[in-house]
């Protein structure tokens, strides 16, 4: 197809040959080369023609040219159609595209100009001209499938409407439970999700010391719903002989006990695997019988953290071979899906306006508020039989709930809060409202039974502390609705004067407590729970009646329309073990039935008391010098669970700082700084008594061996060393040779272990020493003497044997690696904090004591980073393998991927996870770690609470002099200082 030729301007270069013509081509190259190359080699006219003008300078390609050449080139004189049309026939199809397809978000009536814009468009197509209409439907269509949920953009005021709320929470409880004070302490507590509960931390108000005056001088209330409960139904002789296999009698109380087992007292104990013991703990419980009512069958309630649930209702289900469910559990507070769809539709639907015949939504299905256990899996069974034994387990966690009560005055707070129900012969005919109690009333046994439980529950006015009554006194009792009798105004309850008289029947409880008979409580009755849960009054009915009051705020009389409530009193006796402040952190224990858990907390609230979270929990047990559940159970698989959560958190939280805004624990001769290791603390332990005759002929830690700031690490001691081999400098040389490949370990050591396996050892190996005798035993040898026969007066008193060999190298040989649980006082200044290190002093240190009282006590010399420098190498390589790899696509050497493997771990400041020997890393021989520390307000100084190998410990007590007994040495991860701390082991 021929193609006019464009014209040539005068002076322009010559037109192009056609196409496909060789030679005309090479040609006009040759001529066009030979033209160019004449002339000035800067001349303008040799670029650009005296008629071009500036505005077609330096133009691209199509006509117009740029750079070196001279002018554009002539349009082609032919053209091929099939190309030419399958070239534009894309771009019309390109362009086709572009305008049917929208690219940007905006909608169809908003790509119109301003003027063409109407308000009704958006919701009224045909005011669209007709050509978007087709594409405004498919819009319209296509936002009613991606309509977001119809509750997202209510307004507050449909929001915030009970029936919406309530679905709202019911959702939000799917994966974390709620308790029923949860609306109450999440407006004033820090929240956090622990084990499957969203539960309260602490106050957002600074109230620690407020929260320690409260246990100390008045009450503390917390919610202990969320630990569960088995309850175990079954013959007692069945019962017993299978519980005895998962306690043992070595540790204290059992299943067995008499004053436990009638149902009067509360019993707590520590399970473990079935005869398993000393090894494989699962954690402490408190149990409660039901007293006898003349069945063969004895019901049995234990207690214990969510945290170990799960281990322990395995193991109780294995020893009673419950393998079969008894029944598929569906909970009634609980709506099924198709409910849940249905409620759904109504809270949707209930958004949207209403019509003025729609009253408030009367069509619309109530919303169920999820109780107890309605956050459950309806499809999950929760109460399982055993064909064999006929042993019933069934889960009653969250159907109880528990509250307790800390502190001096805790008993006024209830006999106040509290009052016994009246009794009552006739029934509401309309209503199942407290049946149950109109049948009692009309045996006289039980009648007097309640009126004998009134009595008691009275008398305990007349007590000045909780911790007078016996340890774990349960008091049967029926309540009326303490929202009756809520006060105007809260206000803090004082004990009344004239109600401490020293009668005898004060005097008579103080000895003997609550008969067996006052101890039962319907609360045992599933069925009596389920009926006062039902027929609760609610809220709003009760402020009608306050409403209808002729004299406002006076007392409300319900008459037979007051709830009847079921509880359970169980005495919590505080510290006992110890001299000194006994029976503080006493108080009381209060069972009641699901659904009336906020009717029994606000009438607490009004009487003046604190509320506490987990923190203040974990102070309670600090206080006492208890082991607080989990975090000080390391031997147990909830607790090297929480270790390890726990070194996970610290260890994020340290990495988040850059290297010079954290300590560097090499530096600092601190090992593990995030989690105690307790199975390697054992180990070299025992490595250490096996490797010499230690106990017989004692030798003092080096003080002066350990490294500075230009020397290598610490030697071996030199009776480890003695041992270890005759050949000390090969010794010498191999933890040389080993400290360069990233941890110092003698290989000859069987105490040194790889750290890296400690996920599986940490419950294994080694056992925590709850054995009371033995604990006795080691209590009286690190007792705190100053005087020269006072020790021999002191341990003869007790009852205990002197330290000598014979008495203490077969508890060794029985516990080789075991844990003894020990409570620090700092005898100077400091503030003990986590996972510090309890080491072992040295003479010179006891001397300079004995010389200067105020000693703190010594210092250990800085230690130097080996791994600095294979931490910049590392980085060194990495920069060269970037650089190499953005040169050469190649893949890198076997040498450079065996660099990164084995450095791959390193933390700069921290230890790879190969750990050195931990006794014998510092100046100071390590004897244990710190769990919980902190500054005592009870004690005035810094008190702390952990573990110490027993080994270490008898070794030490054996080669301190008499007046020295106990003294240690505490160091926090972060410093360099030793302070001086009393030892001692409560029990």
């Amino acid at each position: 197809m021929p193609a006019e030729p464009g014209p040539v301007p005068a002076g322009g270069p010559r037109p192009c040959p056609p196409p496909g013509d060789f030679h005309s081509e090479q040609q006009y190259q040759q001529q066009k080369f030979s033209h160019q190359s004449s002339g000035p080699p800067y001349r303008k006219d040799q670029y650009f023609p005296r008629e071009q003008n500036r505005g077609e300078r330096g133009r691209g390609r199509g006509g117009w040219q740029g750079g070196h050449q001279s002018a554009s080139e002539e349009i082609p004189r032919y053209i091929t159609v099939s190309t030419f049309a399958q070239a534009r026939a894309a771009e019309m199809k390109a362009m086709l595209k572009a305008v049917t397809q929208k690219s940007s978000n905006s909608l169809v009536f908003q790509t119109l100009p301003r003027q063409m814009r109407r308000r009704a468009m958006s919701h009224n197509i045909k005011r669209l001209p007709r050509r978007l209409q087709e594409i405004a439907r498919k819009e319209a269509e296509k936002a009613v499938h991606q309509k977001k949920e119809q509750s997202k953009t209510k307004c507050r005021k449909a929001r915030r409407r009970h029936v919406n709320l309530v679905a709202e929470f019911n959702r939000r409880q799917r994966k974390n439970i709620w308790l029923e004070t949860h609306i109450w302490h999440a407006k004033r507590f820090h929240m956090v999700k622990k084990w499957g509960y969203c539960l309260g931390n602490s106050p957002t108000e600074k109230c620690y010391r407020a929260c320690y005056r409260a246990m100390t001088n008045h009450c503390l209330l917390q919610d202990l719903s969320y630990y569960c409960c088995l309850e175990l139904t079954g013959k007692e002789n069945e019962l017993l002989k299978q519980l005895a296999r998962i306690c043992s009698i070595d540790t204290g109380l059992t299943f067995r006990v008499a004053h436990c087992l009638s149902g009067r007292f509360q019993g707590s104990l520590n399970l473990y695997r079935a005869d398993r013991y000393p090894e494989d703990a699962l954690g402490p419980v408190t149990f409660i019988w039901k007293p006898r009512d003349g069945s063969e069958n004895r019901q049995l309630w234990i207690w214990m953290h969510p945290a170990l649930k799960q281990d322990i209702l395995n193991e109780l289900k294995e020893i009673f071979q419950c393998s079969e469910p008894e029944k598929v559990y569906i909970p009634e507070p609980a709506t099924t899906s198709a409910q849940e769809e249905e409620q759904m539709d109504v809270v949707l639907s209930l958004g949207k306006k209403r019509k003025k015949k729609d009253k408030e939504g009367e069509k619309a299905v109530p919303v169920k508020k999820i109780i107890g256990d309605g956050t459950r899996d309806p499809l999950q069974s929760y109460s399982w039989i055993s064909q064999t034994t006929g042993v019933v387990i069934s889960d009653r966690t969250m159907e109880i709930i528990r509250y307790r009560l800390i502190g001096p005055l805790s008993h006024c707070v209830l006999t106040e809060t509290l009052k016994a129900a009246s009794l009552q012969t006739m029934a509401d005919s309309e209503s199942e409202l407290n049946n149950w109690w109109v049948e009692n009333c009309k045996d006289s046994e039980k009648v007097s039974l309640h009126q004998r439980q009134t009595a008691i529950f009275e008398l305990l006015e007349g007590i000045s502390s909780p911790s007078e009554m016996p340890p774990g006194t349960i008091l049967g009792l029926t309540v009326g609705d303490p929202r009756v009798n809520l006060p105007k105004k809260k206000r803090k309850t004082m004990p009344d004067p004239e109600k401490y008289q020293d009668n005898d029947k004060v005097r008579q409880l103080y000895l003997e407590g609550v008969p067996v008979e006052c101890a039962h409580s319907f609360i045992w009755d599933q069925d009596i729970c389920k009926n006062v849960t039902e027929n609760k009054i609610s809220e709003q009915d009760l402020n009608q009646m306050r409403a209808q009051l002729l004299v406002p705020g006076s007392q409300l009389d319900l008459g037979p329309c007051e709830s009847k409530i079921p509880i359970l009193l169980v005495q919590q006796p505080g510290k006992m073990a110890g001299e000194d402040r006994p029976g503080w952190g006493s108080g009381w224990d209060i069972y009641l039935p699901k659904g009336w858990g906020m009717a029994f907390w606000i009438p607490f609230i009004y009487r003046g008391v604190r509320v506490g979270g987990l923190q203040e929990a974990a102070n309670h047990s600090e206080y006492q010098r208890t082991p607080h559940t989990p975090n000080d159970f390391p031997d147990c698989p909830a607790g090297m669970q929480f270790a390890k959560e726990l070194e996970a958190t610290l260890l994020e939280k340290f990495k988040r700082r850059p290297p010079a805004k954290r300590a560097n624990y090499i530096k600092l001769g601190t090992l593990s700084p995030f989690i105690c290791p307790w199975e390697q603390l054992t180990k070299n332990w025992e490595g250490r008594m096996n490797a010499s005759e230690e106990f017989i002929c004692p030798s003092p830690p080096h003080a002066e061996n350990c490294a500075t700031e230009g020397n290598g690490f610490c030697d071996p001691e030199p009776e480890v060393a003695k041992e270890a081999s005759p050949e000390t400098g090969e010794v010498e040389e191999t933890m040389e040779i080993t400290s360069t490949e990233g941890a110092i370990k003698r290989e000859d050591d069987p105490g040194s272990q790889n750290f890296g396996e400690r996920d599986e050892a940490l419950t294994r190996g080694f056992v925590v020493l709850r054995s009371k005798k033995l604990l006795m035993q080691v209590a009286a040898w690190c007792y705190p003497t100053s005087g020269k026969d006072r020790r021999i007066r002191l341990i003869s008193r007790l009852g205990q044997k002197e330290m000598t060999e014979d008495v203490f190298l077969p508890i060794l040989m029985r516990y080789p690696r075991a844990l003894v649980w020990v409570s620090l006082s700092l005898l100077r200044k400091g503030n003990p904090e986590l996972h510090a290190m309890i080491c072992i002093p040295t003479e010179d240190d006891l001397l300079h004591l004995s010389k200067d009282k105020l000693f703190c006590g010594p210092q250990e010399p800085k230690h130097r980073d080996i791994f600095k420098k294979k931490k910049k190498k590392k980085m060194e390589k990495e920069e060269e393998k970037d650089n190499v790899e953005a040169l050469e696509s190649d893949s890198p050497s076997v040498l450079d991927e065996e660099t990164t493997e084995e450095h791959e771990d390193l933390i700069l400041g921290l230890w790879p996870d190969t750990l050195p020997d931990v006794t014998s890393h510092c100046s100071r021989t390590l004897l244990g770690y710190v769990t919980r520390g902190d500054f005592s307000l009870a004690a005035g100084c810094g008190e702390a609470l952990g573990f110490v190998s027993l080994t270490g410990l008898l070794y030490m007590l054996h080669g301190q002099p008499a007046d020295k007994k106990g003294l240690v040495l505490l160091r926090t991860p972060a410093s360099l200082q030793y302070r001086f701390a009393r030892l001692t082991i409560e029990v």
